[in-house]
């Protein structure tokens, strides 16, 4: 026999949605009053900028990719056409492709990471204590969600030092 979700299960559920939703929509418009692209693109730019090559294949950077990305390819043309990335053949594989990050890439990247952070501080960091903050990681760890590789896609000096350690 199905078990069904508790009203307490169902209403968890509801608030995590919403308030994902209106939380990225927040940071969204700070980055955008802040003059930056969306942050699909910062989100993007950190993972190849994480990458020890600098490098991915396509379906690796949408795997690795915080928010969920639907149309990578249309990212990638994007990023590629503002000089952010940068399309290489595979030298293995010719049929492959990867995607590069650029100097002005990494440098977009390390400008929109000062106010993500404080998007960030604005919209979580400051209505949670730090001992609401891990109560809260070790929640939705339970959920299957890992706080702590999250963690390292914000690069500011300043999320740096407030960021736990691995």
């Amino acid at each position: 026999m199905k078990r069904k979700p508790s009203t307490e299960a169902t209403a968890a559920w509801i608030r995590l949605m919403r308030i994902q939703s209106r939380v990225l929509d927040a940071v969204e418009q700070d980055l955008k009053r802040a003059g930056f692209p969306p942050l699909a693109w910062y989100d993007a730019l950190a993972e190849l900028s994480r990458s020890p090559t600098g490098e991915m294949r396509p379906v690796e950077l949408e795997k690795q990719m915080l928010i969920p990305q639907y149309s990578t390819s249309r990212l990638i043309d994007r990023l590629v056409d503002e000089g952010l990335a940068a399309r290489r053949e595979c030298k293995m594989d010719k049929r492959g492709l990867f995607v590069e990050i650029t100097a002005a890439g990494r440098e977009l990247h390390k400008k929109m990471g000062c106010a993500y952070s404080t998007a960030i501080e604005k919209h979580v960091g400051s209505k949670l204590s730090d001992a609401d903050a891990a109560k809260l990681c070790g929640l939705l760890d339970r959920l299957g969600c890992a706080c702590q590789e999250a963690a390292p896609t914000v690069t500011s000096p300043a999320a740096r030092d407030a960021a736990p350690a691995r």
